[in-house]
């Protein structure tokens, strides 16, 4: 089955969905919508995001900013189109919320969310060598994600609250939380400090740590940084007879390095205490295959009723909502936010 697609939000992400699609070879765009006409585009392209429905499309891919995916995609479902929709969805819980409705009233459409990180190598194997059980229960998590900010990092809309929702830990940040959720599943028990300390002349914050347990009593803790010189990836799950951790992620920009999955099992002494610093077995991979994979399950979805198990609306509301308790659990960070709203209503 080949699906006629509409890109709505032609830049960096819009391109690199319709490049994984021509490669899958089940998709045609037929248009894409941007700001400005792009005059060597290869298909045709228009600035209104109506007009993509002139070309009868059954898919609509939505790569635009934070605060317009609501509207495009409930129109899109609206229509009776299956929606692929990029991270973050939306700017908050309410957005979702939106957008779960909207997918609630057209239950024959596909709604998927782009957390390209859930199927990247190695984090999909980590997930395989946790589910065998032969590691044991999970006892903790520890996830690093940041980077140097940017240039025109002030400038860019991701750095408007009004336009993002907020600053690095929903833009990337997001991305660590849904996979914390992906091996430990919800989180009930929140802590965090919120900071703005290097990009004060945005009103976002430039760093987040946070603390969190779910009812099983796994912690998980988080650093989401926009002051991250050296660009880091790094997730850490440690399990009663070993640990997993995945250094690097691969990326558009290549700057997070080689993706690196390194496995160790305890080795235990005469006594049966753990032996410190258990060897450890390394697995490199040098290509990104997560947007491919996306493409396909969401194509999979439509075409043969298969679920949707990376990216649902689900999985994008549990991590909206720990995005939020983690602004909400920093009293300073939640004041301010609150004085925003006040002043924006004014």
């Amino acid at each position: 089955m080949t699906l006629r697609t509409a890109i709505i939000g032609y830049g960096k992400m819009g391109r690199i969905r319709h490049e994984a699609m021509e490669r899958h070879g089940g998709f045609e765009v037929v248009v894409a919508c941007d700001t400005q006409i792009d005059p060597d585009a290869t298909v045709p392209m228009v600035t209104d995001p109506l007009a993509v429905y002139g070309y009868d499309p059954d898919v609509i891919v939505c790569s635009v900013p934070n605060m317009m995916i609501p509207d495009v995609v409930c129109e899109a479902l609206a229509r009776g189109k299956h929606v692929f929709s990029e991270k973050p969805p939306g700017r908050n819980s309410q957005d979702v919320r939106r957008m779960r409705e909207a997918e609630a009233a057209n239950p024959g459409l596909v709604l998927k969310f782009g957390f390209n990180h859930r199927v990247h190598d190695a984090i999909e194997e980590a997930k395989k060598l946790i589910d065998a059980g032969t590691m044991g229960d999970l006892y903790f998590i520890r996830g690093v994600y940041g980077k140097a900010g940017g240039p025109n990092y002030a400038q860019n809309w991701r750095n408007d609250p009004e336009q993002s929702g907020g600053g690095i830990l929903i833009d990337q940040g997001i991305h660590m939380l849904d996979l914390f959720q992906m091996f430990a599943g919800r989180f009930t028990e929140v802590q965090s400090f919120v900071q703005r300390k290097f990009w004060t002349e945005v009103p976002v914050e430039d760093n987040a740590f946070a603390l969190m347990k779910n009812p099983d009593g796994v912690i998980a803790s988080v650093h989401s940084s926009a002051t991250q010189w050296q660009h880091t990836f790094r997730l850490e799950l440690y399990m009663r007879n070993g640990f997993i951790s995945v250094d690097g992620i691969l990326s558009a920009s290549g700057s997070y390095g080689t993706e690196v999955l390194t496995v160790a099992l305890n080795r235990l002494d005469k006594d049966g205490n753990p032996i410190p610093n258990p060897e450890c077995q390394e697995i490199r991979f040098t290509e990104d295959l997560s947007w491919d994979k996306e493409a396909a399950e969401f194509h999979a979805a439509i075409a043969d009723g298969m679920p949707v198990r990376s990216g649902t609306s689900g999985q994008a509301l549990d991590v909206m909502e720990l995005v939020e308790a983690i602004y909400a659990a920093d009293p300073e960070w939640n004041a301010q936010l609150k004085s925003r709203v006040i002043s924006a209503a004014e």
